[in-house]
């Protein structure tokens, strides 16, 4: 027996005072509204209606029964509501991880306008450059590089991005300009380390058409993208990095693109969330949000003048 259909046919029932037109009602036969009231009768041990030919009228138990199936439908019926307007509305708290350059770079100034277009919404926001259990550290959308193998996590691939080769001008100016990517071995070159290996990231580079991944010896390495570029500011060497990260010091001259004909597409970027949290409405006006800052930022950067700067 469905226990709280059969209370709803019942209540439709001793309100209206008819089987006939409960049913109607609640888009049932009349046999079946006659059948869920018999099965709750003989589920509570107890007679709720009096039938006759002409009229269904309540017992004394059936009255009091009556009573309590109100309040527990109207319960039910404000919590079923509660949770439609909460995924509807933006509320509550969301908890939100990205990559240090991306949440330093292009979140945190566009934030403002996303605070005080959801003012109810309370944001935890996570930098790292590590992999995020999303399950596990119960985190509600995140910003990924690469490819998602996690089917329990649905991914929106938001931007593209292409591998660059870069360096200082100073470092160029006393180390000088390396021809192909062999000639890295005679450089500094600055290096990431991954969370998952105690090894620096092979680099990669197109040669013809195809494209391999090099072994190359690194003086200094770091486990989060945010150093990498500061150590290149300084001097201290080349890095291999996506463009999305570097385009600005690029184009401002504070780094220097080399090795540009070697160079290959870089990991794509996805936002990611668990399919448990997919229908919230705050999860989905995020992943919105962040989806068009990475596409306009990634339209401004291949814009022609923008390379041709």
């Amino acid at each position: 027996m469905d226990q709280l259909q059969a209370m709803r046919v019942f209540e439709r029932v001793a309100e209206l005072g008819s089987f006939a037109r409960a049913a109607d009602e609640l888009d049932l036969s009349r046999a079946m509204a006659s059948s869920h009231v018999a099965q709750l009768e003989k589920h509570l041990g107890a007679r709720l209606l009096h039938r006759t030919t002409r009229r269904v009228s309540l017992s004394p138990e059936g009255a009091a029964y009556l009573e309590r199936c109100k309040r527990i439908l109207a319960e039910i019926q404000a919590a079923e509501d509660e949770l439609k307007s909460a995924r509807a509305r933006p509320q509550g708290r969301l908890r939100v991880d990205v990559p240090i350059a991306f949440g330093k770079h292009l979140l945190l100034p566009a934030l403002p306008r996303f605070t005080q277009r959801y003012p109810e919404l309370a944001l935890e926001v996570r930098f790292n450059d590590r992999y995020v259990d999303l399950k596990g550290e119960r985190v509600d959308v995140a910003l990924r590089a690469g490819p998602i193998r996690d089917p329990d996590l649905i991914a929106r691939k938001v931007a593209s991005s292409r591998l660059v080769t870069c360096a200082s001008p100073s470092y160029l100016a006393k180390s000088g300009f390396p021809r192909t990517p062999e000639d890295l071995r005679k450089h500094r070159l600055i290096g990431w380390l991954r969370s998952d290996s105690a090894r620096a990231n092979e680099w990669r580079f197109r040669f013809g058409k195809e494209t391999r991944n090099v072994k190359l010896p690194f003086s200094l390495s770091f486990n989060s993208v945010e150093p990498l570029g500061l150590s290149a500011f300084e001097g201290q060497g080349i890095i291999q990095i996506t463009d999305l990260i570097v385009a600005h010091p690029i184009a401002e001259g504070r780094l220097v693109e080399i090795l540009h004909e070697y160079s290959c597409d870089g990991p794509s970027l996805s936002i990611v969330y668990p399919r448990s949290t997919q229908h919230l409405a705050r999860v989905r006006v995020f992943a919105e949000f962040a989806a068009e800052l990475l596409r306009s930022y990634e339209a401004r950067l291949r814009r022609p003048e923008s390379r041709a700067r």
